[in-house]
């Protein structure tokens, strides 16, 4: 049996069984956040338990690395509708160390898509349109700087009010123990006028 043959059974058990019914919830994330994270398997069941997430508790978004390449991309659109659109109060920005987009070189996925048979026109086409596949499909050096900079594109959107806590974190894949990179009560406490 294939893949989505041996899924498509499971889900047909499961929806017979209403297994279904202790993750029922609305489409309001109940602790208001939304977190952008790393599509790494090792986060999957880690990162909401170590943060204290249940099903129905936030927005989750997951790319490689937990990266905002484009301010106006689909994760900004995503974190966007979740402030306002799905009552989301608070944005977190969590990469991870040991994350496969560190020191990720646009060589070497290029050269993999070579060996699957992606020619050279086809590369030739995306650098005609403009699109740097240097910069597209390389990594980061730091985690750190990473979630900083990810953490700073929210911040700083035009469409991002500035009392929005926006927080970058990493968490450790074979603990789950999160470190604070920045801590966004703190920069929207710095950023508020003094009152004298």
């Amino acid at each position: 049996m294939s893949l989505l043959g041996s899924i498509l059974t499971y889900n047909q058990s499961f929806v017979e069984k209403k297994a279904y019914k202790p993750f029922q919830t609305s489409k309001f994330p109940d602790q208001k956040m939304v977190v952008l994270t790393c599509m790494d398997t090792r986060l999957s069941q880690l990162l909401p338990h170590a943060m204290n997430i249940k099903n129905g508790d936030a927005k989750i978004i997951k790319n490689a690395g937990a990266v905002i390449t484009h301010p106006y991309g689909s994760i900004m659109r995503s974190i966007i509708v979740a402030l306002y659109e799905l009552k989301a109060k608070e944005v977190y920005i969590v990469g991870h160390h040991g994350c496969g987009m560190a020191g990720l070189q646009a060589e070497s996925v290029l050269e993999k898509a070579k060996k699957h048979g992606v020619s050279e026109e086809a590369l030739e086409r995306l650098l005609a349109q403009g699109i740097d596949v240097n910069q597209f499909l390389s990594g980061f050096d730091k985690v750190e700087d990473s979630v900083k900079h990810s953490a700073n594109v929210v911040r700083t959107h035009p469409l991002i009010p500035h009392d929005v806590p926006v927080h970058a974190l990493v968490i450790c894949p074979k603990t789950g123990k999160l470190d604070v990179v920045e801590n966004g009560y703190d920069i929207v406490q710095a950023a508020k006028p003094s009152q004298q």
